[in-house]
């Protein structure tokens, strides 16, 4: 395929950088804009005259190639299935839907079509854990935090989906094994949903993963522990630093890089362009976010079960 004919639905908070993001690459024409909001629709209509801007996805299907949907969760299903079923692909942000079985559902649509199916979990494309990933054989125990302060946007879902899913798609994509057992607490404190939580994962390889997150928080903080046989990886994910301590021949050895801050929507939105044109699977697929959307769902009955004693 050459020129991708792209369109974005949903062109909010997010979705703006998803269309500024597409209109700035030669191997993509922006072809196409979809909001509810008739504001909204005016903006994009003045920043992408060549796009088709409309309040209606169903009139862009046969005009495009792809698309990124950038909507509330809820809306995720019905939307991408429309656009699969006709064979385009799709770029979904994350979480990937509401339930697992509409998820199972999409990866069936996608693989019938020949269609690409990436989720968008974009802290994967965060140049450290790309540089962390190189590193890691089998660990053992695993902390993650990921703290934010409360903000309106996002509070569609709870904060083990809006926040916490990120590392635990993560630490799914490190460890590679199937869970087997969660514990897990939390609570609603500015919203009606769950705004703080942690769980405890244990792995059937009996890695343990605890994982804090809070969007109640006075300081953003997005930071993972690592721990393996003679190894211990400390990231700081939002400053984009990696510590490193091996030990070898007793000897005990520190390694620090510094990364440069990065575009992880643009390498995100790069790498989907690429699978298309080169008919390659997405770093993300549809399975990777059916497990993550899967265990969030687990530890947010958990909390809830928990919460209901």
């Amino acid at each position: 395929m050459g020129i991708v004919n792209i369109a974005v639905i949903g062109a909010g908070y997010l979705g703006k950088f998803h269309a500024q993001k597409y209109a700035a690459l030669e191997n993509c024409h922006l072809a196409g804009l979809i909001d509810k909001d008739s504001a909204t629709l005016d903006e994009m209509t003045n920043l992408y005259p060549d796009a088709k801007v409309s309040d209606d996805f169903h009139t862009l299907i046969a005009d495009i190639d792809a698309v990124s949907i950038v909507t509330s969760t809820p809306s995720h299903y019905e939307i991408a299935k429309q656009f699969l079923s006709q064979g385009k692909h799709v770029l979904l942000e994350k979480p990937m839907t509401s339930t697992s079985q509409q998820a199972e559902e999409l990866i069936k649509i996608a693989e019938d079509n020949h269609c690409i199916l990436q989720i968008g979990h974009i802290e994967r494309f965060n140049p450290t854990v790309l540089a962390m990933d190189e590193h890691m054989r089998q660990p053992r125990f695993i902390e993650s935090q990921r703290l934010s302060p409360f903000k309106e946007r996002g509070t569609d879902v709870n904060v083990v989906l809006d926040l916490m899913i990120h590392d635990i798609d993560i630490i799914l994509s490190i460890v590679k094994s199937d869970i087997e057992s969660i514990q897990a607490s939390g609570m609603s404190v500015l919203s009606d949903d769950i705004d703080i939580a942690n769980a405890r994962i244990t792995f059937v390889n009996n890695c343990v993963a605890n994982v804090t997150a809070s969007r109640v928080s006075n300081k953003s903080e997005r930071k993972l522990r690592l721990f393996q046989g003679n190894a211990y990886f400390s990231a700081d994910l939002g400053i984009h630093e990696l510590k490193m301590y091996t030990r070898e021949n007793n000897e005990i050895s520190a390694q620090s890089f510094k990364f440069d801050k990065s575009d992880a929507l643009l390498t995100e939105i790069t790498h989907f362009l690429d699978c298309i044109q080169n008919n390659t699977k997405p770093l993300v697929s549809g399975i990777d976010g059916l497990r993550a959307l899967r265990t969030a769902n687990q530890i947010a009955k958990t909390i809830q079960l928990h919460n209901t004693k």
